[in-house]
């Protein structure tokens, strides 16, 4: 072996290379010439994930066999026959020679011919190694003299302990890692840019630079822009389906977008949809927040409606699943210890109350929050056994938990008497926000599991599984609640979530806390839009007065933001809080086209000072007329990036301010083409 540059380099990436040990089991009894070793290895995989590596492994191992060595990047080749064959001509004169081909998905289409021709002119005892992005052919598979000289080697990520030994190898200090393993998600590429950031620290983020390195070896070039969004869409959902695809992008291509998506080596393909590699999800959502927030945002807010609407399509048996495929957006969220990152615990299973399960709840129930407590679920047991979901492992009988959504639509003596929590709720509900006619309140009123306290474990995440599924796919429920005991865990978490505690109440010594929020002030599908937002705050849904009075201005900005992001989606667009403010007029015929009247209104009625004109521009541009992108809005106005978005803020500042200030709207169709004014009409002249 050279002890020049060129050999201490070989030395040093061997001994960096962590994991593989299949990988390299394989490799070096290939170049041993074991009697069982094949002579073709494919080696395939996502970029990043160590194919050259292991190609540069295998030739040193060659080198230190004394064997000759003939590496070849397919990248030079032009899918040119003759180019291979020339590049590789030695392998076809020196018996024992090892020939490398990398990057092999750049002459893929030489896949047939090098398995049929060329390689059968190889000369004695030569191995092959071949490495790509794409699997390989099945027919070396189906051939039955191939089949026992051919392997495939699909490489998957590194797992934490390979990662971890990875970074230690680059000289990552030992507390500095988890960060980097948690996004790299076993990337040894990704691993690598990370160790390389110059000041690495427990709060590291990705850089703009490494974000766009990665997406170029992880991703590549993409043939359009419909397939960039697709990308996006995958890095967002836990695992995409046809039909998500298609509610989010439209039915632009989706089919055959979706069948591209399903070629991709980063993409794995399972029996309930499609999953990108951990790195690629963690890079593409990255790299596109970092690009372009809003858009970021955008896509999580379309993902997220249609998690709700495949939640409410489910059936019973897959409705939990569909919502812990939902809750997956919100993953790094919250501060309740990793709630939905359990690793590996007991299976349990959600099912429904069975008479003789009643002794063992009780039982439960005053073992873990006291007699008090045991006594109210026997209240509800007996008045509401439908309400309640009982938690057990396989295999044993027994309750390990259970949970309680009750429904009510008025305040019954025997109820408020037995139960002081349900007391305190009404008293609320009462003074700030009363039923309708129709309506009805829900409570989830335990959440009870052995050692008392509602800490995070796979028997909670079931219960909020099941909280969620309920709100979301049940209709005419006004006002929601949660109790905890165990308020002080949770407390931060809901209120993240837009359930802010509303009451306290001690039952048997223990104090239990109400959290809550009134779906009249922001239905379901806004609140699934609004909680996918990265950087959108909790918006406000209780206050003192009448449910039906306005929301606080700051909610009543974003409700004016969703409305304009929702302008050319019919479907978005008519489920706006808006439409139950002042803007729309009680009775309305057609309440929708009242509100983009209000709107578009409002935008002509922006001062028309200078700064007033060019803030009216950006939105109209941005919204209305619907550019793609900000960049391009800005472009389109032929102004600077960072004077686009100044603009942008401002026009959403006086379009808010206007529509709080504006009287209440005349019923549609008063203007032309029932409502749409100058604003809208100069939107489409714009465009066409």
């Amino acid at each position: 072996m050279s002890t020049g540059l060129a050999g201490r380099l070989a030395a040093a990436r061997a001994e960096a290379l962590v994991g593989r040990g299949r990988e390299r089991a394989v490799l070096d009894g290939m170049i041993a010439g074991a009697a069982d070793a094949p002579v073709v290895a494919f080696l395939h995989g996502p970029g990043g994930i160590g194919k050259s590596s292991l190609v540069r492994y295998a030739a040193r191992q060659a080198e230190l066999a004394s064997r000759p060595v003939v590496r070849i990047d397919a990248r030079f080749l032009d899918a040119d026959p003759r180019r291979l064959e020339e590049a590789a001509a030695p392998a076809c004169a020196v018996p024992g020679t090892v020939l490398l081909i990398d990057t092999f998905e750049r002459c893929r289409r030489l896949e047939t011919w090098l398995r049929e021709t060329f390689l059968l002119r190889l000369a004695d005892d030569v191995t092959v190694v071949l490495a790509g992005r794409v699997a390989p052919d099945v027919e070396w598979s189906l051939d039955p003299g191939w089949a026992q000289l051919f392997t495939a080697l699909a490489l998957k990520p590194l797992d934490p302990a390979e990662s971890d030994a990875l970074l230690a190898a680059r000289g990552v200090p030992a507390g500095q890692r988890g960060t980097f393993v948690a996004f790299a998600g076993g990337s040894p590429l990704a691993l690598s840019l990370a160790a390389s950031a110059p000041t690495p620290d427990a709060h590291w983020a990705p850089t703009g630079d490494v974000l766009t390195t990665l997406v170029e070896r992880l991703v590549g070039d993409l043939p359009g822009a419909v397939h960039q969004r697709a990308l996006e869409v995958v890095a967002q959902a836990y695992v995409t389906r046809e039909p998500l695809l298609r509610s989010v992008l439209g039915d632009e291509d989706t089919a055959e977008v979706f069948s591209w998506l399903r070629q991709l080596p980063y993409i794995e393909t399972t029996a309930e949809g499609l999953h990108p590699h951990d790195a690629v999800r963690a890079t593409l959502a990255a790299d596109l927040r970092w690009r372009d927030l809003q858009r970021h945002d955008d896509i999580r807010a379309r993902v997220s409606l249609a998690g709700l609407e495949a939640v409410r399509a489910a059936t019973e048996a897959d409705a939990l699943q569909r919502v812990a495929e939902w809750m997956f957006l919100f993953r790094d969220r919250g501060g309740t210890d990793d709630l939905y990152n359990f690793r590996e615990h007991p299976h349990v299973e959600d099912e429904a109350l069975r008479p003789d399960d009643v002794p063992g709840l009780l039982r439960l129930a005053e073992a873990t929050e006291g007699p008090a407590s045991a006594a109210a679920a026997a209240h509800w047991l007996d008045r509401q056994p439908d309400a309640f979901r009982v938690y057990r492992y396989p295999g044993s009988p027994a309750p390990a938990g259970f949970m309680a959504m009750l429904r009510l639509d008025r305040p019954l003596p025997g109820d408020t008497a037995a139960d002081p929590v349900i007391a305190a709720v009404w008293d609320f509900v009462n003074s700030v926000a009363p039923l309708r006619p129709g309506e009805h309140l829900g409570i989830r009123r335990f959440a009870v599991q052995p050692g008392g306290f509602q800490r995070p474990s796979p028997l909670m995440e079931l219960i909020s599984r099941r909280t969620i599924g309920e709100e979301m796919r049940v209709h005419g429920r006004a006002v929601t609640f949660s109790v905890f005991e165990d308020g002080r865990r949770w407390g931060r978490y809901l209120a993240e979530a837009g359930l802010p505690e509303v009451a306290t109440v001690t039952v048997g010594g223990r104090p239990q806390h109400v959290f809550g929020r009134d779906w009249r002030r922001q239905s379901v599908e806004d609140w699934v839009r609004h909680r996918a937002r990265t950087t959108a705050a909790p918006v406000p849904t209780w206050s003192a007065g009448s449910p039906a009075a306005e929301p606080p201005s700051a909610a009543f900005g974003e409700a004016v933001l969703e409305a304009l992001r929702t302008w050319h989606s019919p479907r978005e667009f008519a489920t706006s809080v808006l439409l139950h403010s002042h803007l729309v007029p009680p009775g309305s015929a057609d309440p929708v086209a009242q509100l983009r009247a209000a709107i578009t209104a409002a935008l002509d009625a922006l001062p028309v000072d200078p700064a007033g004109v060019k803030a009216r521009e950006a939105l109209t541009t941005t919204y209305l007329t619907a550019f793609r992108t900000h960049k391009a809005a800005a472009r389109r106005l032929g102004v600077p990036y960072g004077t686009y978005r100044r603009h942008l803020a401002l026009a959403r500042e006086r379009l808010t301010a206007q529509l709080l200030r504006q009287p209440a709207t005349p019923r549609a169709g008063t203007g032309p083409d029932r409502g749409e004014p100058e604003a809208m009409s100069r939107a489409s002249s714009s465009q066409a």
